[in-house]
């Protein structure tokens, strides 16, 4: 993933906010062939700003009711 606003290599000293950063990156801009790990997303579910409908859509994967 390619960011030209961001310096990313200063963000990756912190590794959580470099996470939560990538997450909303791939979350808002797209995967571009990329994989969201489920276990990074539950994680940091609380902390990441993202917008509702997709909130919803994502937590509806993540925690729907298995009949």
């Amino acid at each position: 993933m390619y960011n030209w606003n961001t310096n990313i290599t200063e963000l990756k000293k912190n590794p959580e906010s470099y996470a939560i950063w990538k997450l909303e990156q791939l979350i808002n801009f797209g995967l571009d062939g990329e994989r969201i790990e489920k276990r990074e997303l539950v994680k940091y579910w609380d902390k990441i700003h993202i917008d509702s409908q997709k909130r919803k859509v994502l937590a509806f994967w993540l925690w729907q009711k298995q009949s």
